[in-house]
């Protein structure tokens, strides 16, 4: 059974960075596209960045610019880099996976702890 482990959230001020890590337990890591997900407080869980297997990315537009998905293979991890970021931002983030970059809004049941990020002054 997958398991997603989320790191790397904490309290940052607007404009400030931060880099998400996920590891990936099972066998889908390779060969699944993975997703960076965020749910704010009151609001859905929404797909925020996706990267397929072979490096292709896609944004949703308010964080174009700003976030930056990425993946190493070898260490079964995905990354999120979080630049310029802003209040609205502030949101519990999660990864998940599914078979292409296509269909990840319909991710897989398994869900992480996730990892709390705050944009605060």
């Amino acid at each position: 059974q997958v398991q997603f482990v989320e790191s790397g959230g904490g309290l940052v001020q607007p404009g400030g960075s931060l880099r998400l890590s996920c590891v990936v337990s099972g066998s889908i890591f390779s060969i699944y596209a993975m997703g960076w997900y965020r749910q704010a407080p009151g609001k859905q869980r929404e797909l925020v960045a996706g990267i397929s297997l072979g490096g292709s990315t896609k944004y949703v537009d308010s964080v174009k610019g700003r976030l930056t998905i990425s993946r190493d293979n070898a260490k079964n991890t995905v990354y999120l880099q979080m630049n310029s970021l802003k209040s609205e931002g502030t949101a519990v983030y999660y990864c998940n996976a599914q078979r292409s970059l296509a269909s990840l809004n319909n991710p897989l049941d398994s869900w992480g702890q996730g990892t709390q990020v705050t944009v605060s002054s």
